[in-house]
């Protein structure tokens, strides 16, 4: 697990949001590479605002395009339909799909409307399975540790399905409705074991209100109780946080070392690649 500690939730967007695309292969490293159709898996709240906001950027100075990328989205409300404004489907009209030129038949959310709901969540399981799986998936977390709507007890093999919202995650997202009576009590979510299956991950995290929740994930034990903890698990997960949401970690020193020896080692290899002597 690679943590990174960045000076403010601005910095932060703005590094998650470069690097990012790097990653899956939408904006071109240091070395040139580009991949072809790549696979993303995307997060709602509004901590993937900034990093959203810095794609558009990206995409607006001509340096990259969404036409190959697939999208599917962690989660939807049950009960409310695409067209709802507080709908996580308006959310990501909102925030990336109508700035990009990603293809519509190519942006996927679950069917919080659907007559039969565990059908839709298995069919939402199967197009991800056809799809190829998430190359890259980006997550959220929530104050009590659950990341996409996997509460507090979730099964760490889950798959999609239909969970029940604690109060504190409804009372947390109050905030995008009217009151909290309006805030539904259920969702459709991809399960923790169908985070786990994509193949890289990056977790953005930002405000004090988060650092208890980043602290259990990180140093904590593995438990259902802090479904974030499973990360721990994951080969290949990058955790990007701002100052105040790293205040309760412990070895928050190491992590600053870690990065700074990865980012030394990795200009070495650079220098290498093309040439250059190293002391």
């Amino acid at each position: 697990m690679r943590v990174v500690i960045l000076d403010s939730a601005a910095e932060m967007a703005r590094v998650a949001g470069k690097e990012s695309l790097e990653r899956c292969g939408l904006l071109a490293n240091r070395h040139g590479k580009r991949l072809g159709r790549v696979v993303l898996g995307l997060a709602t709240g509004g901590t993937p605002v900034g990093l959203y906001r810095q794609w558009i950027e990206h995409f607006r100075a001509g340096e990259i395009s969404f036409q190959s990328v697939t999208t599917f989205n962690l989660d939807e409300y049950v009960g409310l339909s695409s067209s709802d404004p507080r709908s996580y489907h308006a959310y990501m009209q909102e925030h990336l799909f109508d700035h990009i030129d990603i293809a519509r038949e190519n942006t996927h959310l679950p069917d919080g409307c659907a007559e039969d709901l565990n059908e839709a969540a298995a069919s939402y399981e199967w197009q991800i399975e056809e799809a190829g799986g998430i190359d890259y998936q980006i997550l959220g977390i929530g104050s009590d540790g659950h990341i996409g709507f996997n509460e507090i007890g979730s099964s760490l093999a889950s798959r999609t399905r239909v969970k029940t919202l604690t109060r504190q995650t409804r009372s947390d997202n109050a905030r995008y409705f009217d009151s909290m009576d309006q805030v539904p009590t259920m969702a459709i979510t991809m399960g923790i074991g169908t985070i786990m299956s994509a193949r890289s991950i990056l977790l953005i995290a930002s405000g004090e209100s988060k650092s208890r929740a980043i602290r259990d994930a990180i140093e904590g034990p593995v438990t259902s109780m802090v479904p974030a903890s499973v990360l721990q698990l994951h080969p290949d997960v990058t955790i990007m946080i701002d100052e105040e949401a790293s205040r309760l970690l412990a070895h928050c020193d190491y992590y600053r070392e870690s990065e700074a020896n990865r980012v030394r080692l990795k200009s070495v290899s650079l220098g290498v690649t093309q040439g250059r002597e190293f002391p």
